[in-house]
């Protein structure tokens, strides 16, 4: 993926900018601020591929050094940085560095931490890819979870059913397939609603080819539960073995086993987000897989703005108030009626909103 260069203008206004933080901030120790200014090698470009609490890795973006990684501090009146910022920093050795800088980012992708507080886990994303499968099940209301919180960023959503090689024929009358038809269900109402959606298996190369040009000219983010298999996904749009640890492959876990199918749930096993680039096609982020994805910062009318197809009716009920239940006149139930929204959405929205504790 093409790295666009900042010109020296940009450069001096960014460094300037990181000064005049630093010198607001209050004086903390750090290995990172120690660091002698002589002893540090020209400013130059990077980017953050991996997160390891304390440390980074930094490609380089220079053309004396261009695709080197180098493991990096930061400067303590930086903000904390995450996987796919774009950096200034300064080597101090032949594979170590400081980052003395941050390029403003476009975008980053977050999620709450136990306390409910959003914590940024990716810088610069473009797409943001909704992974499931059909084992473990998935219910709707988690994969309308991740779109509100895509939709609030102002990101583009894709809709990623893995493992599809072990569907079902639609056509199937046998009871132990009903889970697994149900998940295609789920592919058709999110594409019927205007999102972008597409089947893959690492077993079905074309349809790895498809993924690749879907992502292509782009930096994405992989989430969804642990088991559906992001992991090997990434590892097969990478071109590499799930057992390929030489090759940096992510890492793989299985499942833990439950008594029926839909039951299973996935042992976490990614640990540090890193970015990948994927041969003929963009640049992904492999984060740690979430079970729980809050929303604690969404308030009631952002949410229904993250459920895009209700938005023409915003506005458009009998009473300002309505809560969208039972009302007289409410434009949504309306809808449901006449099929523009399927009910499963808004019984969604209504269980989303309970939990924020807005119902």
């Amino acid at each position: 993926m093409a790295k666009r260069r900042l010109n020296e203008h940009q450069l001096r206004r960014i460094k300037s900018q990181q000064k005049a933080r630093g010198r607001q901030a209050d004086a903390a120790d750090s290995p990172a601020d120690d660091q002698s200014e002589s002893a540090l090698g020209p400013e130059q470009e990077g980017l953050i591929v991996c997160h390891y609490g304390q440390q980074l890795d930094v490609e380089s973006l220079s053309p004396e050094t261009r695709g080197q990684l180098f493991r990096c501090h930061q400067r303590s009146n930086l903000p904390p940085l995450v996987t796919g910022d774009k950096v200034i920093w300064q080597a101090e050795g032949d594979t170590s560095g400081i980052i003395v800088a941050l390029v403003p980012r476009h975008s980053a992708m977050s999620r709450p931490n136990a306390r409910g507080e959003q914590r940024s886990i990716a810088a610069n994303i473009d797409r943001v890819a909704v992974v499931f499968a059909p084992v473990p099940e998935p219910f709707g209301n988690l994969l309308d979870r991740y779109l509100v919180a895509i939709e609030h960023l102002r990101l583009k959503p894709l809709l990623v059913l893995n493992k599809c090689d072990l569907m079902p024929a639609e056509s199937s009358q046998d009871a132990a397939d009903e889970a697994a038809l149900k998940v295609s269900d789920l592919l058709k109402l999110y594409a019927g609603i205007g999102y972008d959606t597409i089947r893959v298996s690492c077993h079905q190369p074309e349809s790895i080819d498809s993924l690749r040009h879907m992502l292509r000219e782009e930096t994405a983010v992989f989430v969804g539960q642990s088991g559906v298999g992001k992991s090997s996904l990434i590892n097969t749009l990478r071109g590499i073995d799930d057992d390929d640890n030489k090759g940096g492959a992510a890492d793989v876990g299985g499942l833990s086993k439950g008594r029926a199918i839909g039951r299973e749930k996935g042992t976490h096993t990614t640990t540090a987000t890193k970015l990948y680039h994927l041969p003929g096609s963009g640049d992904l982020v492999d984060s740690p897989g979430i079970r729980e994805f809050g929303l604690w910062h969404i308030e009631a009318e952002q949410l229904m703005y993250g459920f895009v197809e209700f938005r023409p009716y915003a506005g458009q009920c009998r009473f300002r108030d309505c809560r969208h239940q039972q009302e007289p006149g409410c434009a949504l139930l309306a809808a449901v009626k006449k099929g523009k929204i399927h009910t499963s959405r808004l019984n969604s929205y209504h269980h989303i909103l309970q939990e924020l504790g807005r119902g």
